[in-house]
């Protein structure tokens, strides 16, 4: 009886690899559109769903530490339909469940059966009620000071998650924080890149219309910016879409001042 639950674990994990590898192609990919964390996002839920058989809905939980003396504020992104989208909602309403409790110190944490979970009992009654959700798997993708990033797996059928699927979502888990790094890296220095070239647009306005040289000119955008208190970038940007306005920005209303 062996045999087949080897062959097919085989194949599944020959899958989450292969999509593993595609996800990390286009993220390192050379293509003019850049993947971004959003993305990452959405292939890993999808994927959970379309590799791992036990996977019926899958969701991404970001919880927001904005303040110490507050209760952390939850966000759901990236499900793949409603039900993800109401189990954060409950937890959210309920103020309780694995993303806002056990995940912060726990790197797994796994509802096996609904109907005889007794952790968050409010909550719990409340997903039993109004979801069709009965086993659930979630994980951490990565752990800030201030965020929380946990892939949530929802099967309707309970004691689902055997150690099998366990480990291939903890692989594709692991490799998604991996891929979602860098896209957050290349989406920082995308902006650093652009900051950086409006920054040089705005002093050579300031060099060509005031007869400066670019170390004048950019005291001259430093001191707009303490003045202000908007960073430079922004100044600059201000500066450039004065002199030359984006096109986009003149038909919508409300982006004119």
């Amino acid at each position: 009886m062996t045999a087949p639950d080897d062959e097919m674990s085989a194949v599944d994990g020959a899958d989450v690899h292969t999509h593993i590898a595609r996800l990390a192609r286009a993220v390192h990919g050379s293509s003019e559109d850049a993947v971004t964390p959003p993305d990452v996002l959405e292939h890993v839920t999808e994927s959970a769903v379309r590799l791992l058989a036990a996977v019926d809905h899958a969701g991404i939980t970001l919880v927001h530490k904005r303040h110490r003396t507050r209760p952390p504020e939850l966000e759901s992104t990236a499900e793949t339909g409603p039900v993800a989208r109401t189990f954060d909602a409950l937890q959210h309403e309920h103020g309780q469940g694995p993303c806002f409790d056990a995940i912060w110190l726990q790197q797994t944490v796994i509802i096996d059966d609904v109907d005889t979970e007794d952790r968050w009992p409010s909550f719990i009654t409340a997903v039993r009620t109004d979801t069709p959700i009965r086993a659930c798997l979630s994980l951490q993708l990565y752990v800030t000071d201030l965020e929380l990033g946990a892939l949530n797996l929802f099967s309707e059928t309970p004691h689902a998650f055997d150690r099998n699927t366990e480990d291939l979502a903890t692989m594709l888990a692991t490799h998604a924080a991996i891929a979602l790094d860098t896209a957050k890296r290349g989406q920082q220095f995308r902006s650093a890149l652009a900051s950086r070239d409006i920054i040089g647009q705005a002093k050579g306005m300031i060099m060509e219309r005031y007869d400066t040289d670019s170390l004048q000119a950019f005291g001259i955008l430093r001191q707009l910016s303490q003045d202000t208190n908007c960073p430079v970038s922004e100044i600059a940007a201000r500066l450039v879409d004065a002199d030359h306005p984006v096109k986009s920005d003149r038909s919508n209303p409300s982006m004119q001042s």
